[in-house]
């Protein structure tokens, strides 16, 4: 069994996909949900050969963050061993407040690099693990330090707010 840190892609765009069909008329395949908005910001980035672009007119380019893989025998084993505290963001594909957290979970997981470890776990392939720690929303994230819980919370947070309550929470243990 092994858990790493991974992020997916951010969902862009948006409108309905369409195909045409056999008469040479287009037929839409699947529609725009309109109870699902991304922040305008995150549907306009293109994912590109070297990073992530904007289409706002600048040419920035932000690198993609690389998943650092590393395998445990089991999610204790991984808890018991960890040098720092571990931020779990338990996820799943499908949801989209994970999709919106991708990028702020990259954020973080690099401005606290020397403070905490993120580690991502997909409720779907890993259900036993979510039965466990009684996972009922998505994204749920708890923050484990020396194997114990030390902080639990349900759905996405800006960047500021995620680092804030994990200072808070560290604090706390100390």
């Amino acid at each position: 069994m092994a858990f790493s840190i991974a992020a997916a892609g951010a969902a862009t765009g948006a409108g309905a996909l369409a195909s045409p069909s056999a008469n040479g008329s287009s037929s839409t395949k699947f529609s725009y949900l309109a109870s699902l908005q991304f922040p305008r910001e995150l549907r306009r980035v293109q994912i590109g050969n070297y990073g992530l672009k904007s289409k706002k007119g600048s040419s920035r380019l932000v690198p993609l963050v690389e998943a650092k893989k590393q395998t445990f025998s089991s999610f204790e084993d991984m808890l018991e061993n960890s040098e720092k505290p571990l931020l779990v963001d338990f996820y799943a594909t499908w949801c989209g407040p994970c999709q919106f957290m991708v990028p702020i979970l990259n954020e973080v997981g690099e401005s606290m690099k020397d403070k905490i470890q993120v580690v991502k776990i997909d409720t779907e392939k890993y259900p036993a693990l979510a039965d466990k720690y009684k996972i009922q929303a998505l994204p749920t994230f708890i923050l484990f330090k020396d194997g114990d819980v030390c902080d639990r919370f349900e759905g996405a947070l800006n960047a500021p707010q995620l680092m804030q309550r994990i200072k808070s929470a560290l604090e706390v243990k100390q």
